[in-house]
Protein backbone atom coordinates (compact mmCIF):
# COMPACT_ATOMS: atom_id res chain seq x y z
CA UNK A 1 0.00 0.00 0.00
CA UNK A 2 1.16 3.32 -1.25
CA UNK A 3 -0.44 6.67 -0.06
CA UNK A 4 1.01 9.84 -1.07
CA UNK A 5 -0.67 13.40 0.30
CA UNK A 6 0.26 15.54 -2.58
CA UNK A 7 1.82 15.50 -5.55
CA UNK A 8 2.84 17.94 -8.60
CA UNK A 9 2.74 16.96 -12.08
CA UNK A 10 3.57 19.98 -14.42
CA UNK A 11 5.15 20.29 -18.13
CA UNK A 12 4.56 21.97 -20.90
CA UNK A 13 2.79 19.80 -23.07
CA UNK A 14 -0.70 19.71 -22.07
CA UNK A 15 -1.37 16.46 -24.21
CA UNK A 16 0.68 14.58 -22.07
CA UNK A 17 0.21 15.74 -18.63
CA UNK A 18 -3.15 14.80 -19.39
CA UNK A 19 -2.78 11.42 -20.90
CA UNK A 20 -0.69 10.79 -17.38
CA UNK A 21 -3.26 12.32 -15.39
CA UNK A 22 -5.87 9.95 -16.53
CA UNK A 23 -3.35 6.77 -16.67
CA UNK A 24 -2.81 8.05 -12.91
CA UNK A 25 -6.78 8.36 -12.17
CA UNK A 26 -7.80 4.72 -13.98
CA UNK A 27 -4.92 2.73 -11.54
CA UNK A 28 -4.95 4.33 -8.33
CA UNK A 29 -7.57 6.42 -6.20
CA UNK A 30 -6.95 9.88 -6.93
CA UNK A 31 -8.17 12.99 -6.53
CA UNK A 32 -7.52 15.57 -9.05
CA UNK A 33 -7.52 19.46 -8.12
CA UNK A 34 -6.82 20.72 -11.64
CA UNK A 35 -4.69 23.54 -11.97
CA UNK A 36 -5.71 24.57 -8.11
CA UNK A 37 -2.13 25.22 -7.33
CA UNK A 38 -0.64 27.12 -10.83
CA UNK A 39 3.17 27.55 -9.66
CA UNK A 40 5.33 29.05 -11.87
CA UNK A 41 8.89 28.02 -11.59
CA UNK A 42 11.82 30.47 -12.78
CA UNK A 43 15.43 29.72 -12.43
CA UNK A 44 18.00 32.35 -12.57
CA UNK A 45 22.04 32.63 -11.87
CA UNK A 46 20.94 33.00 -8.26
CA UNK A 47 18.52 29.90 -7.80
CA UNK A 48 15.34 28.74 -8.56
CA UNK A 49 11.96 31.09 -7.69
CA UNK A 50 8.88 29.58 -7.22
CA UNK A 51 5.49 31.52 -7.05
CA UNK A 52 2.13 31.67 -7.24
CA UNK A 53 1.32 34.48 -8.48
CA UNK A 54 -1.46 33.23 -11.35
CA UNK A 55 -3.55 31.58 -8.58
CA UNK A 56 -2.99 34.44 -6.15
CA UNK A 57 -4.76 36.70 -8.79
CA UNK A 58 -7.18 33.78 -9.96
CA UNK A 59 -8.69 33.32 -6.63
CA UNK A 60 -10.49 36.86 -6.32
CA UNK A 61 -12.01 37.14 -9.54
CA UNK A 62 -13.24 33.21 -9.20
CA UNK A 63 -15.02 33.73 -5.78
CA UNK A 64 -16.10 37.39 -7.14
CA UNK A 65 -13.97 39.41 -4.90
CA UNK A 66 -11.85 41.14 -7.51
CA UNK A 67 -12.68 44.46 -6.63
CA UNK A 68 -11.79 44.02 -2.81
CA UNK A 69 -9.16 46.11 -1.09
CA UNK A 70 -6.03 44.28 -0.86
CA UNK A 71 -3.63 43.78 1.44
CA UNK A 72 0.06 43.25 1.36
CA UNK A 73 1.61 40.25 2.78
CA UNK A 74 3.75 40.46 5.78
CA UNK A 75 6.13 37.64 4.86
CA UNK A 76 9.50 39.31 3.20
CA UNK A 77 9.59 38.23 -0.19
CA UNK A 78 13.31 38.15 -0.40
CA UNK A 79 13.92 35.69 2.63
CA UNK A 80 16.02 32.66 1.77
CA UNK A 81 14.70 29.50 2.55
CA UNK A 82 18.00 27.13 3.01
CA UNK A 83 18.31 24.36 4.65
CA UNK A 84 20.89 23.97 7.33
CA UNK A 85 21.03 19.99 7.59
CA UNK A 86 23.25 17.93 5.73
CA UNK A 87 21.79 15.49 3.14
CA UNK A 88 21.07 11.96 4.08
CA UNK A 89 23.99 9.72 3.39
CA UNK A 90 21.28 6.69 2.43
CA UNK A 91 18.54 8.51 0.44
CA UNK A 92 16.56 5.30 0.56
Amino acid sequence: MLYVNNIVITGNDVARLSHLNKHLGNNFQTKDFGSFMSIEVGQSKEGVIICQRKCALDIPKETSMIDRKLVHCPMDPNEKLMGKQEPFSDPK
